[in-house]
């Protein structure tokens, strides 16, 4: 009988140990909090939970949120680094462009982030980080976005924005907007936020200048904000259009672009697709947008 238990303690500590080495770590950094972003990182892990892979049995998952400060997300690569993490997750720009900078070795996975190019991390050989994987978007979907302004409200041609010139998405996206823009006959009136404590006054501003629709571009500042800012400009008859369809759910009134929960969903695909071969794919460029309408109402306003 001693034998036997001797035997059976060995088995338990032998299955413990393989249940171990097959366990996979993951450190998921999102640079700052919001309800949109939220959804990517849901989808992230409902993809990840739909091929067997769960932090209740076989991944083990580190989380930092970085609140939209940069010496925070640098600290968050370099924890996850020290401990040996399988995967860094990075949602928005900031977390995946900290990421890359700060570690060339370990597998990143990034969501919600515009290709390695636009954020600034292909390098002067044409070649973009070989650690670098996941699912970034272009600033194409932008042009179909503004273009929604003249098809659902004629006749309004001086658009307002908002952005915060520390992001670079933000920089590019604005400049996109303005030459597309410049086709289309409309007018854009651009203010500063730097952060999400200055949207309301700097709003009121946009609104006392005469704008007759917001734009709402893809920046962190706007995502962090945004009721505010819809509710603003409703309350002055001002409709909110945007290249975010996640944004509707939270005011907007009509919006092209990612559905930002596919996104994560997608990016968790790409994951496992890291996890079965230990190869670490290309980054794929976003696959769908969508076009979202709040109501009737909102689109005649």
């Amino acid at each position: 009988m001693r034998y036997l238990l001797l035997c059976f303690l060995l088995a338990v500590f032998q299955s413990c140990q393989t249940t171990n080495s097959n366990t996979l770590s993951i450190g998921f950094l999102d640079a700052f909090e919001d309800e949109t972003i939220a959804q990517a990182k849901k989808g992230f892990f409902v993809a990840l939970k739909d091929s067997g892979y769960s932090p209740d049995s076989n991944l083990k998952v580190l989380y930092r949120n970085a609140q939209g400060d940069i010496p925070a997300l640098s600290q968050s690569v370099d924890f996850f680094t020290a401990n040996n993490v399988d995967l860094i997750v990075t949602n928005t720009t900031l977390s995946t462009i900290s990421a890359a900078k700060r570690n060339t070795t370990t597998p990143i996975c990034m969501m919600v982030s515009p290709s390695p190019e636009l954020a600034g991390l292909r390098g002067p050989d044409g070649k973009d980080p070989e650690n670098l994987m996941g699912v970034y978007e272009t600033l194409e979907y932008i042009d179909t976005a503004l273009a929604l302004i003249p098809q659902r409200f004629p006749g309004k041609t001086k658009v307002g924005t908002l952005i915060n010139q520390s992001e670079p998405q933000s920089r590019d996206a604005l400049a996109r907007i303005e030459k597309e823009a410049a086709r289309l006959g409309l007018q854009i009136v651009m203010l500063p936020a730097n952060s999400s404590a200055e949207t309301q006054l700097v709003t009121q501003q946009l609104i006392s200048q005469g704008i007759q629709v917001f734009f709402a571009l893809p920046d962190n500042t706007i995502f962090a904000s945004f009721e505010t800012i819809a509710a603003a400009c409703h309350k002055a008859g001002i409709p909110v259009v945007t290249s975010e369809s996640g944004l509707v759910a939270r005011g907007a009134d009509v919006a092209f672009g990612a559905d930002i929960y596919q996104w994560g969903y997608d990016a968790g695909l790409e994951a496992i697709r890291f996890f079965k071969t230990r190869q670490i794919p290309k980054p794929v460029k976003l696959r769908k947008r969508s076009l979202v309408v709040r109501d009737t109402t909102s689109q005649n306003r």
